[in-house]
């Protein structure tokens, strides 16, 4: 082969790697439908971190190896009070799409608002997730 259609083959390889998307942790989510589904949930996830802390994590923390659960779970007393937990898990990571509940680092929190509708439970749901999460990766890796 031509030494310049090497290079231009290695180069070619390089900038696809390059450009290949990151690493994804997988993320399993066991939250009531009620206030999070599957696809609200992973939207959190996806913004939650951002490019430069996952970099730093996936190196401390290869994908291959970890995982992470997240759980929101809560609803309305019968003095209709929005209460609302949510944990996030990094778990160990075995053969395939299983995690191991053995875990490194975990997170809870709660929160609870007097008088909320239906969706403003939702949103506090949302934002303890995030805080969950945030909380997690705040002990994972220094900012």
């Amino acid at each position: 082969m031509h030494p310049f259609k090497l290079l231009a083959a290695a180069l070619l390889c390089s900038a696809t790697a390059a450009f290949a998307a990151p690493p994804k942790y997988l993320i399993l989510d066991h939250s009531s439908a009620v206030l999070m589904d599957n696809a609200g949930a992973m939207a959190i996830w996806q913004g939650a971190v951002d490019d430069k802390m996952m970099a730093r994590l996936v190196k401390l923390y290869p994908v291959s190896k970890w995982g992470f659960i997240s759980q929101v779970e809560g609803g309305f007393t019968d003095d209709k009070v929005c209460v609302v937990t949510a944990r996030v898990v990094m778990a160990p990571r075995i053969v395939g799409n299983r995690l191991v509940f053995k875990p490194n680092k975990m997170a809870t929190t709660i929160g609870s608002q007097p008088g909320a509708t239906r969706e403003q439970c939702k949103e506090l749901a949302s934002a303890k997730l995030k805080e969950s999460i945030a909380a997690v990766g705040s002990s994972l890796v220094t900012p």
